[in-house]
């Protein structure tokens, strides 16, 4: 079995993703020796890319990271690849919530259309990299429900989730409609392929 380095420092994405890759790579964790990656690129797949080679160029070793972001269409596609900022550089997944909820207020149902988009991507030693991209469509709900998840799964309502959030989900059930999970069944096909 392949091994990949993690690139996220985030205990709750790297759980998703080494249940998503389990049965595809070896996910080795982040070195703790390696400080914070400054995300400041204007795309997802720009910021994947510079976690990733960040890892692969600490370790040697190839590296798996993603970027996701929440366009929210009432608000224009934001906060988009500010996604985990929105409310600010120390915000914690309550205050972006907030702040969401904020923006939306008046706001009716069927004008908080919005989509989470995730994009994998494995960078080698070599230059190479692979990439795939996760598309969830959905809407943002009036209120946080549900207790499981992390980020903004408390307000987002996938379409064909018969009304529960993400965070009303079991975990196989959202792999099975979201974002990360499409992105990374994505990539797990194109390693497989290689």
């Amino acid at each position: 079995m392949r091994r990949l380095v993690c690139a996220s420092a985030n205990p709750d994405k790297v759980a998703e993703i080494q249940d998503l890759l389990r049965d595809v790579v070896e996910l080795l964790p982040r070195p703790d020796s390696v400080g914070d990656i400054v995300e400041d690129a204007d795309t997802l797949l720009g910021n994947a890319r510079l976690k990733a080679r960040a890892i692969c160029g600490a370790t040697g070793l190839p590296a798996v990271a993603d970027d996701t972001g929440l366009e929210v269409d009432a608000l224009g596609g934001a906060p988009g690849v500010h996604t985990a900022r929105f409310a600010g550089p120390v915000a914690t997944y309550g205050d972006n919530r907030r702040k969401l909820l904020s923006e939306l207020q008046g706001v009716d149902d069927a004008q908080r259309t919005a989509r989470f988009r995730t994009v994998a991507l494995v960078a080698y030693p070599d230059g190479s990299e692979l990439w795939a991209e996760g598309v969830c469509e959905g809407r943002i709900a009036q209120a946080e429900r549900g207790e499981r998840g992390f980020g903004y799964d408390a307000l987002f309502v996938p379409g064909e989730s018969e009304g529960r959030t993400f965070a009303e989900m079991s975990v196989e059930d959202k792999h099975a409609l979201g974002h990360r999970g499409a992105a990374f069944r994505a990539l797990a096909a194109l390693l497989r392929a290689t």
